[in-house]
């Protein structure tokens, strides 16, 4: 807010900056230098505009709580405020020249550029819906299988659209590394065909930082210290000299100029044409990019979300927040600590806070037991409004903690805790009706409060309208209904199935009728079939094959029972997906599928551990001797978003129908969608799992491979109903008659390449 005051008395314009601040006045001993830069160029605005020879900025502090008011009042002559703010615009020209001249150059190549290969059966189609929805501000969404070539088919009409004016920016936004690496090959291929444009990919701050903890604050990291002092530098060096911004360019730019490479790629955000990045850069309250979208801000963006089915759990998840009983007690634990070590070194500053943040965390604690008192297992609540009050108040007195105390030693962990308190108290204030409250006991005896958001479709809605369209897609968005209603569409939105272009006949589909993953039926007798069906199947011929279970408790019970009747070292190789993973272990998992004799060596694996006994050497298997066979969890991270081409992957075995475990969230979810309550909670998210499991084998028109579905729910109509259009050829069989099955598949895959190749 700025006021312009006239002093008649002195014929004087005074020019008024208004800061509401949290922190405690006394600690502001001058102004800001941002907030007064700000006043100075409306000064020099007005001045200049009145012919003015000299001009006063006052700049007023005023705390949110308490209404407190502090000024800071300077005056500046006209000459000296007008050489303050020609070195301003010098400093800025560069940036706004260089900015001219790369948009000029980057539509004009826009123009010139066609689809880099000849359109596939239903791609150009699918082009011009991208285009007709960015151009009609629509959302658009896509059921597309695999081979379709959505990445390129979304992108590429974006960026045309980009060169007819119709969008600013392109935000392509993802749930995973590995398909924003797909999109950034996207990108550098429509380069090679002669397009300029920018593209920065958005590295986690834990990912990308250089130590080994991220402390991020100038008296513990250098990079932090003076950052800003260097970072223009840095930044007009990358964005000069390179087109891809990718992490290891940001990182070995950082690493020059010493800045930190996190704020680098934001701050590079405001000067690319696109941007990569985590579905939380955009929808999530805490993490979105405030430069984009703070203060309500929108622009002419366009929002290309891959892998859009993973959106309506991960929304479910930004929007709701939790209160465990125990934290608090944990956090009043260590506080009561904290005063004693602080009463024996007979440092008093800071006492009274903290014991102010001890009775606020009591008030919690002596809430929530009133509500455990009501609760036996879960409890669906009508409201908290008195915990909310508490956890208010508490979180008011830790704000006064940190805006004064700096050197008390327990600042990481109030900080800590002033997050989490933050974060329940905004979605308190967010919630309406598509929220419930319950409160729950778990085994263990913890007890918790938790605001859930069960339908994100709003949430989402309200993000996605910051910009001008949005363009959902995934090879799993079935039943595009389901996902339209939780992913915020409206009836004016598009959607479309695009047919698959690869011929089904190549993909070997069968499903074993005489066995099942449910609870009732989970003994040895069954582990022992499921062992002898991952056998079978994959005896037939030698290769790469991945099988997804349940969970990791039924991976375990099966991985065992197949060791002990069926496991043979010296033909095969088996690996299994572990329940805690580190990036580069997951690498290296991957790397066993993907890689060639040429490129591999059993050295370059960080963790030896992730092979069972009985290993043998890996080139066994690229020459064909041996099998590879990976036992994994359906729903985990090497179920979906994967690209395992050719002979990296030739059979897939799902057990089970990807049904989610009972729990207090998934029934809560069922009871607020009423008759289609078990379809949204239960049967919708478990067939997802599988198809995006199953979607792992046929990647290209070359590929050949054999999907078993374990389970003999698959064959009621309520499941075959969410088969894909591609899925009718599939066989019913049984575990005596499954390895005829395949082989008889196999032998007419050969059959046909014979014929083909002659």
């Amino acid at each position: 807010l700025n006021q312009y005051l006239f002093n008649e008395e002195f014929d004087q314009v005074t020019i008024d900056e208004i800061k509401c601040v949290n922190k405690k006045l006394k600690n502001i001993r001058e102004p800001i230098p941002v907030h007064l830069a700000q006043a100075k160029v409306y000064a020099y605005i007005y001045a200049k505009q009145h012919a003015l020879p000299f001009i006063r900025v006052r700049m007023t502090y005023c705390h949110i709580i308490t209404e407190d008011i502090k000024y800071f009042i300077e005056e500046y002559l006209w000459e000296d405020l007008e050489v303050w703010f020609e070195d301003l615009m010098k400093r800025y020209s560069k940036w706004m020249d260089f900015a001219y001249s790369w948009r000029k150059k980057r539509n004009e190549s826009i123009k010139k550029i066609d689809f880099p290969y000849p359109y596939r059966e239903g791609q150009r189609d699918l082009t011009v819906y991208v285009y007709q929805t960015i151009l009609e501000r629509k959302k658009l969404f896509i059921e597309a299988p695999t081979g379709v070539g959505k990445t390129l088919s979304t992108v590429f009409p974006a960026v045309k659209a980009m060169g007819q004016g119709l969008t600013d920016r392109i935000f392509y936004l993802t749930a995973k590394t590995i398909t924003r690496t797909v999109a950034d090959e996207t990108f550098e291929l429509l380069r090679r065909q002669g397009l300029s444009m920018k593209t920065v990919v958005i590295t986690a701050r834990d990912k990308i930082c250089p130590f080994t903890e991220a402390e991020c604050n100038p008296d513990s990291c250098e990079y932090a210290r003076g950052h800003f002092d260097r970072v223009n530098e840095a930044l007009y060096k990358l964005i000069t000299t390179k087109d891809n911004l990718s992490r290891d360019c940001i990182a070995e730019t950082a690493a020059k100029y010493k800045v930190c490479p996190y704020e680098l790629s934001l701050d590079l955000t405001l000067l690319s044409d696109a941007v990569m990045c985590d579905y939380n850069y955009v929808f999530d309250p805490h993490v979105y990019l405030r430069r984009f979208f703070g203060d309500g801000n929108r622009g002419e963006y366009t929002f290309l979300i891959d892998e859009a089915h993973n959106l309506v759990d991960r929304g479910r998840e930004m929007y709701s927040a939790e209160l465990q009983k125990e934290d608090l007690l944990a956090a009043k634990k260590f506080l009561n600590e904290a005063v004693e070590k602080l009463a024996i070194v007979k440092e008093r500053k800071g006492m009274i806070h903290i014991h102010r943040m001890i009775s606020g965390l009591d008030r919690c604690n002596k809430e929530m037991l009133k509500i455990k008192r009501g609760c036996v297992t879960y409890l669906v609540l009508d409201s908290v409004d008195t915990l909310a009050g508490h956890v208010a108040g508490l979180y008011t007195t830790i704000s006064q903690f940190l805006d004064e105390e700096e050197n008390t030693g327990i600042r990481k962990e109030v900080l800590e805790l002033y997050f989490m308190l933050g974060h329940f108290l905004m979605i308190y204030e967010m919630m309406d009706e598509k929220y419930r409250i319950f409160c729950e006991i778990s085994e263990r005896g913890n007890f918790r409060v938790k605001l859930l958001c069960v339908d994100p479709g709003k949430n989402l809605a309200d993000c996605m309208a910051m910009g001008r369209s949005a363009v959902l897609f995934s090879a799993t968005l079935l039943p595009i209904g389901y996902h339209k209603n939780l992913l915020g569409g409206s009836k004016e939105d598009y959607e479309v199935y695009a047919r698959s272009v690869f011929d089904p006949s190549r993909m070997g589909l069968f499903i074993g009728r005489d066995v099942t993953s449910r609870y009732s039926r989970r003994n040895e007798t069954e582990y022992y079939h499921i062992a002898r069906y991952i056998y079978e199947v994959t005896a037939v011929k030698k290769g790469k094959y991945m099988i997804f279970f349940p969970s990791h408790a039924f991976l375990k019970n099966v991985l065992e029972a197949y060791e002990a009747n069926f496991h043979l070292p010296e033909e095969e190789m088996i690996v299994r997906q572990e329940e805690y993973m580190t990036e580069a272990h997951r690498e290296a998992f991957l790397h066993l599928f993907s890689s060639s004799k040429d490129s591999f060596s059993l050295g370059a694996l960080p963790e030896k551990d992730i092979f069972l006994p009985g290993e043998t050497p890996y080139e066994g298997i690229v020459s064909g001797k041996k099998s590879l066979i990976g036992f994994c969890v359906l729903g985990g991270i090497f179920s979906e978003g994967i690209d395992l081409r050719e002979d990296s992957l030739i059979g897939c075995i799902v057990v089970g129908t990807g049904l989610p475990q009972v729990c207090s969230e998934r029934e809560i979810f069922k009871d607020y969608f009423g008759e289609n309550g078990f379809n949204y909670a239960y049967r919708y998210p478990g067939m997802n799992k599988v198809l995006q499991a199953a979607g792992r084998v046929i990647r290209t028109v070359n590929d050949v491979g054999v999907v078993a579905l374990l389970d003999d729910r698959f064959l009621e109509q309520s499941s075959k109903r969410m088969f894909p259009r591609e899925w009718t050829h599939y066989q019913v069989t049984t575990l005596g008659g499954v390895a005829d099955c395949v082989e008889g598949f196999w032998q007419e895959m050969e059959e046909k390449k014979d014929t083909d190749d002659s």
